[in-house]
């Protein structure tokens, strides 16, 4: 149920493109290629055992749950379909 200036549907739309961009960003996020025996962050090497449980792995556990923090401060707000966004 739209209602003012929005078309039927919006509301979906918009929660449809925000999920959409997460698993997007999910996807970029995710490890390619061959596994570093040495981490990239901070030289330690990285054990074989998360090499094989996570192919592509790049950094290890402390360096990346390190990211993991610096990462989770993002919102998933969708602001595209936001009237404020748009007045901006």
């Amino acid at each position: 149920m739209a209602g003012g200036w929005a078309k039927d549907g919006a509301e979906q739309e918009q929660i449809e493109s925000t999920l959409d961009d997460a698993v997007q960003r999910a996807r970029r996020q995710l490890p390619r290629g061959e596994s570093l025996e040495i981490c990239e962050e901070c030289g330690d090497p990285i054990p074989e055992a998360r090499r094989k449980a996570m192919p592509g792995v790049r950094l290890c556990v402390v360096c990346q749950s390190e990211l993991d923090k610096k990462q989770s401060g993002f919102s998933g707000y969708n602001r595209r379909g936001s009237k404020d966004s748009q007045l901006r």
